[in-house]
């Protein structure tokens, strides 16, 4: 019987809850004006804290209601400004609510209602803006609808303190994209919000310094004008230094770092000057220690490592800094199970978020170890490190794999490593097994990593070609993005690098000729240069010349006449005239120029080229054409005499570069012999 009872029950309950909810939204029509800020007033002492009420009122449709009151000249200022407190209130409950608010149109409303001279309510709008725009739900977009909204946000920065508070927190939620910055910028946000940095709000300086670190980052044009702007006669980038200080609070002090890093990246701020090396870079390793809460470590070593990764010397500098090495260890042993935490619901949330900080550690590493050797030494010596970072590679969350193939990569660019910690590890099984199936920012990174593995002194060279990566190589020259597409085309020229005949003919079975031309044709020059790299490395040893030649002469010789024609670079046309002189070495294959007085006659246009390097390959190819010792050499020697050759390599001779004037009398002793 009990059970019978139960859902009658529930079902009453929720209809009582609906008949107050609904009894709340009624008040909102009743005719007496009195009576209806009456009701919102009860209203709004009725959601505070009771998400359930919220969710109630948007579904019984008191958004729409309040909406209208808000925006009717008719209405009281008490009443306008109720409304909007109220649905200030309905916005900080959940993703839902946010939704269903921004659906009824409650920012124009709000962005409208900012129009009335009245601070009181500008405030009350401002604060529940302030609460949609934050959310991750509603689009950003929405502030910039309107071009006349901007310039009048800035215009109400200075009414209150309260103002500054909500006007930057939008900013600085609400600034993307690029184009934003420069809206943000054309606006003169700097002008305006510099100020605020010394406001007595500790909210206001706050959220000032998060619109600085979000207008200035990779941004030049706002981090040069940031380089140059006084507050109370101190320079912006000493006031940021002040607000690292350790007595400030960490939040403060991890956003001015922040702030500083961006500008430094963007080029305003020098990598040895004394606030990056003295203040910022120190700041920020000490948000990697373990007394501070994850998200700050996170977000410490996150802009660390951003700050160091083109700049060798700061990754000198980090690397020898508070241990930061062995302190980075500690992130993946977080939270241990003698964890200091005694807040469940923190630890709750820390164990959520664990694999943050896995992520930060990997691109922090990643950064220290990108230039230096003896960095590298000390990472992969650190404990465990090599296994963290294979078990990295195979995690549940996207992001922890893409930092932990970073990682892999930046580690990869050492010898030393290739040959003992990723040989003894063998990483070469979990990245061929990450490179199966996987977005393309980390098949990107996994396939760079791939092709520093397949370097001739890589001991991992020889297992990865027998597990059949030839044909996943080809299958990645095929794709959409020019990255993808460099390092599939990459890791096969590394892998042909003195190759077997067998490996050879394997990688143009699978690549196909079609798809080499192709990738010939390329209009991304990375691939192109690959290519021809490729092609360098599968015509190299005189029986493989001949053996490709034979079969693909034709093909190889018309991508050749089209590059030497077209508009290329200089690297292009000197890696196509070293193909030509590889192919000059072959012992059949040399006929194959010989025969085509057109492609002789290129040559001969690229010996009086005025670039050195073109025609010093240019040499070479006529070199081995009339090289005496082989079969045949007296007649090319002839030919080549009759169409000039010889008075151009006698006119090299007295070239000014010894390169090339060695390389012409080297082949002028051919005649002489």
């Amino acid at each position: 019987m009990a059970c019978l009872l139960e859902a009658p029950l529930r079902i009453s309950v929720l209809s009582e809850v609906t008949a107050t909810s609904r009894h709340y939204v009624d008040r909102l029509f009743d005719p007496d004006p009195q009576k209806v800020l009456q009701g919102v007033i009860d209203m709004k002492n009725a959601v505070i804290g009771n998400n359930k009420q919220k969710a109630n009122l948007i579904v019984l449709g008191a958004v729409p209601r309040l909406l209208y009151l808000l925006q009717q000249s008719s209405s009281s200022l008490e009443l306008r400004t109720e409304c909007a407190v109220v649905l200030g209130s309905l916005a900080m409950g959940t993703e839902n609510n946010i939704k269903s608010l921004v659906d009824c149109h409650i920012i124009p409303a709000l962005l409208q209602g900012l129009l009335c001279p009245d601070l009181i309510f500008i405030e009350a709008c401002l604060r529940c803006l302030r609460t949609v725009f934050i959310s991750p739900v509603t689009p950003v977009q929405l502030l910039y609808t309107d071009p006349t909204v901007i310039p009048h946000l800035m215009s109400l920065l200075s009414r209150s303190q309260r103002t500054q508070e909500y006007i930057t927190q939008i900013f600085s939620h609400c600034c993307k994209t690029p184009e934003h910055q420069t809206v943000l910028f054309n606006h003169g946000a700097i002008q305006n919000i510099a100020p605020l940095l010394i406001s007595p709000s500790y909210k206001v300086r706050m959220q000032a310094l998060k619109c600085f670190s979000v207008l200035a980052y990779e941004n030049t044009q706002v981090s040069m004008t940031l380089v140059n702007v006084l507050v109370d006669g101190e320079l912006l980038s000493q006031v940021f230094v002040r607000m690292m200080q350790r007595d400030q609070p960490i939040e403060m002090q991890l956003t001015a770092a922040k702030c500083l890093t961006y500008m430094c990246r963007a080029g305003a701020i020098r990598t040895d000057d004394s606030c990056i090396v003295l203040k910022t870079l120190p700041c920020l390793v000490r948000m990697c220690s373990k007394e501070h809460l994850l998200e700050e470590r996170v977000e410490g070593a996150e802009t660390l490592a951003y700050l160091m990764e083109p700049d060798v010397e700061l990754q000198r500098i980090a690397s020898t800094t508070d241990h930061l090495v062995a302190m980075l260890a500690d992130y993946f042993k977080y939270p241990s199970s003698v964890s200091a935490i005694t807040d469940i619901k923190r630890l709750d949330h820390d164990l959520k978020h664990a694999h943050e900080l896995r992520q930060a550690a990997f691109k922090l590493y990643a950064s220290l170890g990108s230039n230096d050797e003896d960095i590298r030494k000390k990472i992969t010596e650190t404990e465990n490190m090599m296994d963290r970072i294979v078990s990295g590679l195979s995690e549940s969350s996207i992001k922890v794999r893409l930092a932990a193939v970073r990682c892999l990569h930046s580690l990869s660019r050492s010898v030393q490593q290739l040959r003992t910690s990723f040989h003894d590890h063998a990483v070469w099984k979990p990245l061929m097994k990450l490179l199966q199936n996987a977005p393309d920012e980390v098949l990107v990174m996994a396939s760079s990593t791939l092709c520093n593995l397949l370097l001739e002194f890589s001991p991992s060279k020889e297992p990865i070609l027998e597990s059949g990566v030839i044909e996943l190589l080809c299958s990645l020259t095929q794709s959409d993005s020019p990255a993808l597409r460099v390092n599939g085309i990459w890791a096969l020229m590394n892998m042909a690098f003195q190759a077997d005949q067998k490996v050879k003919v394997e990688i143009v079975r699978c690549l196909g000729t079609e798809q080499l031309f192709r990738l010939l044709s390329d209009p991304d020059t990375n691939v192109l240069m690959k290519t021809l790299g490729l092609l360098r490395n599968l015509l190299s040893t005189r029986p493989h010349i001949d053996q490709i030649m034979s079969s693909h002469g034709k093909q190889i010789m018309q991508a050749v006449t089209l590059i030497l024609e077209a508009e290329h670079s200089i690297e292009v046309k000197e890696q196509t005239l070293c193909i030509l002189a590889n192919i000059a070495d072959g012992n059949t294959a040399k006929d194959i120029i010989m025969t085509n007085d057109d492609m002789l006659q290129k040559i001969k246009y690229y010996m009086g080229h005025s670039n050195v390097k073109l025609q010093l390959a240019a040499t070479f190819c006529i070199s081995n054409l009339i090289w005496n010792e082989e079969d045949g050499s007296q007649e090319r020697q002839d030919k080549l005499r009759e169409m000039g050759f010889v008075d151009i390599l006698h006119k090299l001779t007295q070239a000014p570069d010894s390169n090339l004037s060695d390389r012409a009398k080297t082949a002028m002793q051919q005649y002489l012999a």
